[in-house]
């Protein structure tokens, strides 16, 4: 039986993640749809399926992010990984705007994760917008 069919996976990969998207950082109690449980590193170019290889990740930047594991960075060119979840700290690769509504690349990791996941998607800057005005963004 494969890993993401057995009972609780979802819900440690959500636990794991606090309930945000591993990658916007955007809240699943605050989505439209359910997250997605995302291969990292895809089935289908050899990623294994276990949950070192899973993280949470919203419908937007799933999509997005497709069976990418790579992208060219827009400052420098250069082919370079997106953002592993298990692999790297968020806060080494993005930091947010003073405003705190857009998320800026700290490293070409960031930025080709950024502009690969459309990270600052109109959708995902206006809910930002509204969870700080609740007091619940950015995440802690």
């Amino acid at each position: 039986m494969a890993l993401r069919r057995r009972r609780g996976v979802r819900e440690r990969i959500a636990e794991r993640a606090r309930y945000l998207c591993e990658y916007c950082r955007c809240p699943e109690s605050h989505s439209l749809s359910t997250f997605a449980v995302e291969h990292i590193h895809p089935l289908g170019d050899g990623g294994p399926d276990e949950e070192d290889n899973l993280a949470n990740s919203c419908l937007g930047c799933n999509g997005f992010k497709g069976l990418a594991t790579m992208a060219v960075d827009p400052l420098t060119g250069e082919e370079v990984r997106l953002y592993n979840p298990r692999l790297d700290a968020w806060a080494e690769h993005f930091a947010w705007s003073e405003d705190t509504l857009t998320v800026i690349g700290q490293t070409p990791i960031g930025r080709v994760t950024i502009e690969r996941l459309r990270l600052n998607r109109a959708g995902v800057v206006n809910l930002r917008s509204l969870l700080k005005l609740r007091g619940i963004h950015p995440p802690e």
